[in-house]
This record gives C-alpha cells, structure tokens and sequence, in this order.
C-alpha cells in the first residue's frame, strides 16, 4: 500500500481514491458491497458530490458504524451561503454522519473568497468552526480559477481534471500545489471512459508524486483492478508506456473530455456524450451506443442552433458544435 498526506491537512490516505459519481447507476446493496470491498482492500478516501443524486445516501449506508475509517469528501454546488447550508445539513444527514473531512465548492465560475457577495467562503469557514467539516476545497475545470485558488492560499486542496493525455496546463497546476502545500485530487483518471487499460492508468499515477487519483467504478472489475495497485504498486513497464504511447498518439488535442460543462443545450442535446461518440465506438463496446435510445439522441443534433453557447463554456476551447456535426456524420456509417 501507499499512503501519502493529503496536501497539508494532516490525513493520510491510500493513494488511489474511490470516485463515487458512477455508484449513482447502481442498487444501494450493489454499491454497498463495492464501497465495503474497497475499504478491506484499503481504499480510505471517497469523493462524492451533494449533485450526484443518491451517491452520498449509499455512502452513508455502506459505511454506517465505520466512519473512523474512511475519509469522506464531497462538494456542494451552491451559489449562496444560503444555498451551501441547505446543501451541507443534507449532505450530513445522507452520509450519516457529524462532519465531513473535505468539503468541495463544485465547479464554481469564480474564486470563493472570504468577504465575498456570495458569502460562500464565510459560510464554510463557519462550518470548519462548528466542526462539521474539516477543511476546505475546491473543484475546477477552468485553469484561470484553478490558479486563482491555489495562490489564494485559502484552499486545502485543488481537484482538476488530470490523466496521462494530461498536457504542461495541468502539470504546472499539480506542480504549484505541491510547492506550496496543496493537496491536488486527479478528476477524470480514466479521461471520462476514454482510456482503457486502468493498470496502465494506475502506474502512470504512481510516478505522478503528491496526486491522489478518485477512480470512477460501478463494476466490481474495475474496483478489482485499481485494489490490485492498492496491493502492489504497478511498475510503468515497457508495455504499458507502450500502451500510454498509443494512447496518446490517438487522443491527445482536439477531442472531447465529456466534462458535462458545456450542459445544459437549448436544444437538449447530450453534448457531452454525443460530441466525443466517434471515440467510445472506437475505444468501448459499440452495441451499447448503437441503441434506439443513442439514435434518437443522435438525431438531436440535426437541430443544433450553432448558438455558439456549448463552445464558450468549453474549458478546453474546443469548437463543440464542429465536433458535434463530425460525431453525427461518423456515427450513421455504422448502419
């Protein structure tokens, strides 16, 4: 096992984290029995979100009377000290629990600063002093904000979006926390499902010091293969660069991350999914994407505004509407 210091808080987790978005898709007792494996084979850190539906009421029942073994993040996507409290008294009561170890604002366009309108920052600071969380966090997928929050110095640790088709961007951001201290929790290991070879992913981040990958699982073989690194730290052998090199050769640049950020669309199309669809037919099981039910979502971009909205809130510059069309063209030729 490898257990590293959460940035400057103090804890000391197991490297490779449990991301808990996916167990959403799953039965309580289904995603019981993963979070309860993965605390026997070691796991200790499990990042949830109040906006993951019932992903934090399944934390809460899988781990009811072992709370001093996990540690518990989540997020809240508020916009209003109101709004955080609300958010914060449910997130205790689905977890079962008194306090929350990392409390995360989630993805927010700006930079939570004390003495703020949004009186977000305060709020949480009074949370931290009435004991019902114990540090403070921030989750991104804008590099400007990023950076704001770590020479903010107010954040006890930064989570953004970082793989092995990871660019210099992001590495600087894992750098400047380290320097000054900052825990830096790897969103997106797998590259929202693009990436296969989860052994490959996971010896990569064993080199990447400091960084504490949270691992998207719903299926026991997925948990298996990241509890297998827990065991043993996987060596970066030749065949797995060789892996990472293909990998990168075919994906790196201008493709979708199927971040979600660029949601909701006027026109209801599932951007997010739909402009990378090219890849998972490639990289995924196709008959999963060829359904009725992905034709029709596919057919929705047959009304695409070209309203230019998806693509200004791209965090990766990308001209979504371009890659819808390419996506939509590509995906028909497999009929």
């Amino acid at each position: 096992m490898t257990k590293i210091q959460l940035g400057s808080t103090g804890i000391e987790i197991e490297k490779n984290g449990f991301g808990c978005l996916p167990i959403q898709r799953i039965s309580k007792e289904e995603a019981a029995y993963l979070l309860r494996k993965a605390v026997d084979g070691g796991m200790n850190y499990f990042d949830t979100a109040r906006s993951y539906s019932d992903s934090e009421e399944k934390l809460g029942y899988a781990f009811a009377g072992m709370r001093d073994k996990v540690i518990i993040a989540t997020k809240t996507g508020a916009q209003t000290a109101e709004g955080m409290w609300k958010h914060l008294e449910t997130s205790l009561n689905m977890l079962g629990t008194d306090y929350i170890d990392v409390y995360q604002f989630h993805n927010p366009a700006f930079c939570p600063r004390p003495g703020g309108e949004d009186g977000l920052y305060d709020a949480a600071l009074e949370a931290k002093k009435q004991g019902k969380i114990r540090h403070i966090a921030i989750t991104n997928h804008r590099l400007a904000v990023a950076h704001e929050a770590i020479d903010s110095g107010l954040y006890a640790l930064l989570q953004f979006p970082y793989s092995y088709l990871s660019g210099p961007q992001e590495e600087e951001l894992v750098a400047k926390c380290r320097a000054q201290g900052m825990g830096f929790v790897a969103m997106k290991g797998m590259a929202g499902g693009l990436l296969r070879n989860g052994t490959a992913a996971a010896a990569w981040m064993a080199g990447q010091e400091g960084v504490v990958p949270i691992w998207g699982m719903q299926y026991e073989w997925e948990l298996d293969q990241f509890l297998a690194a827990v065991r043993e730290t996987p060596a970066l052998t030749p065949e797995l660069q060789a892996v990472i090199d293909k990998d990168r050769g075919e994906l790196t640049g201008d493709f979708c991350r199927g971040c979600g950020y660029c949601m909701p669309c006027p026109m209801g199309i599932e951007i997010n999914q739909c402009a990378r669809m090219s890849l998972m037919l490639r990289r995924a099981p196709a008959a999963g994407w060829l359904t009725e039910e992905w034709q029709e979502k596919m057919r929705r971009i047959e009304s695409c505004l070209h309203c230019g909205q998806c693509a200004a809130k791209c965090p990766y510059g990308l001209d979504t509407p371009r890659l819808l069309q390419d996506n939509y063209k590509e995906y028909w030729t497999h009929f």
